[in-house]
């Protein structure tokens, strides 16, 4: 998911219109914020960060500086963050790279669960699955009798192995029973699935929506639990597949220790962001929808999707790069 910079600074700009500072008794923020994001710049979650960050910067009248640190799937940010004072100015933007890496990595300095405290989520979107044209298959369904019938014949691109798509593509394998040959990219993939030389390949929405629109690659399921506003028409996977889901988030997250006031503070001001129409146009255009919530609440969330996907990633026998 990509943006261009004006684009981006007419967004922030039109939130900024809206914001105004609330007045509150904690002494917090006493200096600018650090919110760490475990990817590059003009990734999703930095986007993301960088559109909260712009919100709470105006809400609680210090800046919320958007530092990058990628590797390791979000795990050097994230260690960075753990180590980090609890005082509330070095935050973390989690992600459901957080709740995978628990069971891809086998040895991190830190337990994900244990040593953050949840603050508030902020973003949720499912992938898509997509074919290319020659597979004859015009939904799930048919996808699965198709692949059962050519077991080992469909390449499934994904983005890396450990990637998303990489295990999305272990629960479908999971809970269906059909075998496709994983085939890891370390850049785009679309280019491969585009000429046929790969079949399948579970997108992100916006990746892959102006190529379902000009026919060059064919829809067959959104991976949320219910019907996508951006693909309409597409029915979900779980309509082939009962049960099955599959939804990226993003959130805050702090140091444990963080105290309780600071947390409630943050978990305020994201949640009037969430309720605000430009914000949540804005999380559309990402191609996800708002998903607030009490600490409490994403505590538990976290805990569910970081057992439910360990089980998978287990399953598929799932190594990271």
């Amino acid at each position: 998911m990509t943006i261009d910079r004006r684009q981006f600074l007419q967004m922030t700009g039109a939130l900024g219109c809206v914001a105004s500072s609330p007045a509150r008794a904690l002494d917090y923020p006493t200096r600018p914020v650090r919110l760490l994001v475990g990817f590059p710049a003009s990734s999703g979650p930095d986007l993301v960060a960088r559109l909260i960050g712009s919100w709470l910067s105006e809400r609680l009248g210090q800046s919320f500086v958007i530092e990058n640190r990628p590797g390791a799937g979000s795990n050097v940010a994230t260690e960075v963050v753990v180590n980090a004072p609890a005082d509330g100015h070095t935050l973390l933007l989690a992600s459901g790279s957080n709740g995978f890496n628990a069971t891809l990595y086998g040895r991190l300095n830190f337990n994900f669960l244990r040593d953050i405290a949840p603050v508030g989520s902020i973003y949720r979107a499912p992938n898509i699955l997509v074919v290319h044209p020659s597979v004859p298959a015009a939904n799930t369904r048919e996808f699965i009798a198709y692949a059962k019938a050519n077991p080992g014949k469909l390449n499934m691109a994904s983005n890396g192995n450990g990637s998303t798509g990489h295990i999305y593509g272990g629960l479908f394998r999971m809970m269906t029973g059909v075998d496709m040959v994983h085939v890891p990219y370390r850049d785009n993939p679309l280019p491969d699935l585009l000429e046929g030389r790969t079949q399948v390949y579970f997108s992100p929405i916006s990746s892959a929506i102006g190529f379902i629109k000009s026919g060059k690659l064919r829809a067959l399921g959104v991976t949320s639990a219910t019907p996508w506003a951006m693909t309409p028409d597409t029915p979900t996977v779980g309509e082939a597949v009962p049960g099955f889901e599959a939804s990226g988030w993003m959130g805050i997250a702090a140091p444990r220790g963080i105290d309780p006031g600071i947390v409630a503070l943050l978990n305020k001001e994201i949640n009037a962001a969430l309720a605000n129409p430009k914000f949540q146009q804005s999380l559309a255009g990402f191609g996800g929808e708002v998903f607030g919530g009490s600490p409490a609440d994403f505590g538990a969330f976290m805990a569910a999707y970081t057992e439910k996907w360990g089980k998978v990633i287990s399953f598929a026998g799932i190594k990271p790069d």
